[in-house]
Parts: C-alpha cells; sequence; structure tokens
C-alpha cells in the first residue's frame, strides 16, 4: 500500500491555526532526539529576525533619505511595494529568514513579513503579525500534501509615539498576496512567538520533501518547544517520525495534535494511516469513517482521477476532472498545466495556450515560472497563425 502524508505550511508548502490557545509544554514522550543525526545547520530562532549589516546600510541610506518628506511607515511601505526600490519577488521555493530574504530580494510570504517585521522594528516600528483567515491552498510534492495558509503584518507608530495615544486608523497593513485574493477576508492576530513556530515547521516541511529527515526532525521539533499550542508542528514531526520507522511516537504526535484540533482532517488521515501500520486496524477504520463524513471529496481528488484518465487515453474525462479540482482551487498552478495537457491531447491549442498561460500566472516559484514560459513559447510557435 503507497503512504502519503499531510502536512501544513504556510504560503510555502505548510499552513497554521488562526489562533494558537496557550498551551502546557510537550511531553517528553513525543521526541526522539537519540534516533537523528544533528543538523546539517543550526537551528536558531535568534537568527530568524536577525538583521544583517546590509539591511541596516539600506535603512540608514535608501529609507534615511525619504524620512524628510515621509513618515517612517509610508517610507517602509513604498520600499517593499515600488518597483524601483527592493523589487521584491513572491518564490514559494524555501522559507527564508530576515537577513536571507533581503539578500535574495524573494521569498514566500512568511519569509517576506519575517523581513519586514525585523527591519520596521529596526526602525522603531510597532508591528502585529496576522493569520488570513481565508480557504486554505493545496500542493504536492510527490507523496507528500501541503496546506498553505496566509500571514501578514501591521506596520504601526513608532514605539515613542505611544505617548501621544493609539489610532488604529493609522495602521498599514502590509500584505504579499495579491489583493483579489485576500481582499474580504479576515484576520485573526497572532504572536511573534507563533511566527517562530511557522518558520520553523515550514523549515521542517521542506526538508522532508529533500527526504532530509534529521533536518526535519529538528525543526519540526524546535518548533513545537517555541510554540506547544501550533498544532501544525505536531503533524509534520508525526510525518517525519512515521518516515523514519518511528511508529508509535508518530502516533503520539498526531493523537495529540488530533487532541488540540478534533475536526482536523489533514492530522486524522495521517493518525489513520499511522493506526494501520501499527495493525490497529479497528482505530484506523473508526477514523476513516469519520474522515469520510466530513470530507466526501478530500482535495487532488478530482486531479489523481484526471490523472488516471490521462494514463488510460480518456482526455475528455480528464479535462473534465481537472476543471473541477479548479473550481475548488483556480490559483494551483499545477492543475491548470494538466489541464492544458489534456486540451493538447484534444487538439484544443487555444485553450490548451491558454491554461499554460494560466499556469504561468499562478506559478509561485522562479522554477515553475521558467518551465511554464519554455513551455508555453514552445506551444505558441507550434500553434497554426
Amino acid at each position: 500500500m503507497k503512504h502519503w502524508a499531510i502536512l501544513t505550511l504556510l504560503c510555502a508548502l505548510l499552513g497554521a491555526c488562526a489562533t494558537t490557545p496557550p498551551a502546557p509544554p510537550p511531553p517528553a514522550e513525543l521526541f526522539a532526539d537519540a534516533l537523528f543525526a544533528p543538523p546539517s545547520e543550526a537551528v536558531d530562532a535568534d537568527a530568524i529576525f536577525a538583521v544583517s549589516e546590509p539591511m541596516r546600510l539600506y535603512l540608514r541610506t535608501e529609507i534615511a533619505s525619504q524620512l524628510r518628506h515621509k513618515p517612517p511607515r509610508r517610507a517602509l511601505f513604498d520600499a517593499l511595494y515600488s518597483k524601483g526600490q527592493l523589487k521584491l519577488e513572491y518564490d514559494a521555493a524555501a522559507t527564508r529568514n530576515a537577513s536571507q530574504t533581503f539578500a535574495a530580494r524573494a521569498g514566500n510570504c512568511l519569509s517576506l513579513v519575517i523581513m519586514t517585521a525585523a527591519m520596521a522594528k529596526e526602525m522603531g516600528l510597532s508591528v502585529q503579525y496576522q493569520s488570513v483567515l481565508a480557504e486554505e491552498s493545496w500542493s504536492r510534492s510527490g507523496d507528500l500534501y501541503f496546506v498553505s495558509g496566509h500571514v501578514n503584518l501591521v506596520l504601526g507608530k513608532k514605539r515613542t509615539d505611544a505617548l501621544i495615544g493609539y489610532d488604529s486608523s493609522t495602521d498599514m497593513t502590509i500584505d504579499f498576496q495579491p489583493p483579489e485574493q485576500t481582499s474580504g477576508d479576515r484576520t485573526a492576530q497572532i504572536s511573534e512567538a507563533t511566527v517562530v513556530a511557522m518558520y520553523m515547521n515550514n523549515r521542517a516541511a521542506e526538508a522532508l520533501a529533500q527526504d532530509r529527515l534529521d533536518d526535519a526532525y529538528w525543526w519540526a521539533s524546535a518548533a513545537i518547544r517555541a510554540q506547544p499550542g501550533f498544532t501544525a508542528s505536531y503533524n509534520t514531526l508525526g510525518v517525519t517520525l512515521r518516515r523514519h520507522g518511528n511508529l508509535e511516537p508518530a502516533r503520539r504526535n498526531f493523537a495529540l495534535a488530533l487532541e488540540q484540533a478534533p475536526a482536523d482532517t489533514r492530522v486524522m488521515d495521517n493518525l489513520a494511516q499511522t493506526l494501520t501500520l501499527l495493525g490497529r486496524d479497528a482505530e484506523a477504520a473508526t477514523l476513516r469513517h469519520r474522515l469520510a463524513q466530513l470530507l466526501p471529496h478530500p482535495p487532488f481528488d478530482y486531479f489523481n482521477r484526471g490523472l488516471a484518465a490521462m494514463r488510460h487515453g480518456d482526455f475528455q474525462q480528464a479535462a473534465a476532472l481537472f476543471s473541477k479540482e479548479l473550481e475548488r482551487d483556480p490559483y494551483y498552478h499545477e492543475f491548470h498545466f494538466w489541464l492544458a495537457q489534456a486540451y493538447l491531447r484534444l487538439g484544443d491549442t487555444a485553450r490548451a495556450e491558454r491554461q499554460l498561460g494560466l499556469a504561468l500566472d499562478e506559478s509561485t516559484s522562479s522554477r515553475d515560472r521558467q518551465l511554464y514560459a519554455a513551455k508555453l513559447d514552445r506551444l505558441k510557435s507550434l500553434a497554426p497563425r
């Protein structure tokens, strides 16, 4: 039997609960430090928001020169959004800390939020983090499935202005997603400890996608210790332990995550798979029955059926199934790409070209953008005009 895993990411690979309730320290039996080799790099919470010298130089020169005619928040806001200044690029390929994001001028939404917060605090501005309560989006890497949430931040006045009084109407929200994807969405305030846990959880999930189990273990366990109430980290640690062959510690992590979030279908699915591997079939069947009631058509269900139809040469059925998946998530690039493949096999080059263009528009990494751009150019060169 082929087993898959469902993880949670923030704008890259993995998502977050909107609010993180207080939680006691995690029990020691969740961890298995002695079974894993040391990480390939330091798992250092202090490095996440650390401001590099190039960042300070930018603040002293580019930003400081604007402060004569702009308030600090507006100067930073303009630097982030103006094409003539920082020239930031959205890239979901990896989660970076503040200095890495500034050096690359690119990152996913969590990386960009962390970099912005680090610069804002260096300028003395107050910062508030928010989880955006929008419908989750999904992606995949091999047999790993990721559900992505979204975070942004609000810039307040300089801390020295607090004596004047607080006026929330002057706050500025910094969001690196297109406005059409986030407008009207509700938000919930989250702590910086939760943002740290999100960062570590993302790094763990990215290591898992590259089959670096030791790194994944240390990042996920650090995320739990940083914020014991962040459920996604227990799920990620459970997947890591299961892939490492440590089934009972994996089960304990999934069970605790399900206690914290009883309706979380991702955790439920992972726990059911683990119980099956442990030979606890009756418990697994109970969970799967509940899961089927909560989620009769799980994410990627239509997509995977579409891939099967492609393999059997039923391109009409494949196109219909890919279209149904796109109705649920119109922003995932791979759905557009495979719908383009189905149309191409049906001889409908116009629709194939349009879907490839949408795959290019919705791609979230430079690697995917290059891939789709090349395929789109190839298709245009072959199509009769």
